[in-house]
């Protein structure tokens, strides 16, 4: 049991050696292996500043993102409109020369019939005469066949015919 008491000799060297280590692992170790864990700090933090320096740059390049898809989206739709403003332009004004040449198509036509119209009159008229003058002669020739009837037809004439 002599193993488990410790002597007044053995704590005072067990302490002095102890000492001695510290006061060497403190002048030699722990100023080493604090600055490390100093730099280790410090560079952790620059890693950590870098990371949300990074996280905010990927933000911004986000938002600039949107902020020109936005922008691209609104040139589409403007050029979107502007083709078909244009291309209603095109389809009115089609629409407007179209009209414009079917109404002068209509014109002529009934220019056209119209004429005819009046050319058939007056190939009707032609003939109506014609045939009238025709029937005419044909009365006429049967009314004065005889001399009495020829007679009687010029004194009926004369007596219309008023002298001044």
């Amino acid at each position: 049991m002599e193993l488990v008491k410790p002597e007044f000799g053995l704590v005072f060297w067990m302490t002095v050696s102890f000492l001695i280590v510290v006061f060497i692992l403190s002048k030699f170790a722990w100023g080493p292996i604090l600055s490390s864990l100093k730099a280790r700090e410090t560079s952790i933090e620059d890693a950590l500043n870098a990371a949300k320096k990074a996280k905010e740059e990927v933000s911004n390049m986000k938002a600039e993102n949107e902020q020109l898809l936005k922008q691209a989206r609104n040139e589409r739709d403007m050029m979107l409109k502007e083709a078909r403003e244009t291309k209603d332009a095109i389809v009115n004004e089609a629409r407007a020369k179209a009209q414009v040449e079917a109404n002068r198509m209509v014109s002529a036509a009934r220019e056209s019939i119209q004429n005819e119209k009046m050319a058939a009159i007056t190939e009707l008229k032609n003939q109506v005469a014609t045939l009238s003058i025709e029937i005419a002669e044909k009365v006429i020739r049967q009314q004065l066949a005889s001399d009495e009837k020829q007679k009687a037809l010029v004194n009926d004439l004369l007596k219309d015919v008023k002298l001044n």
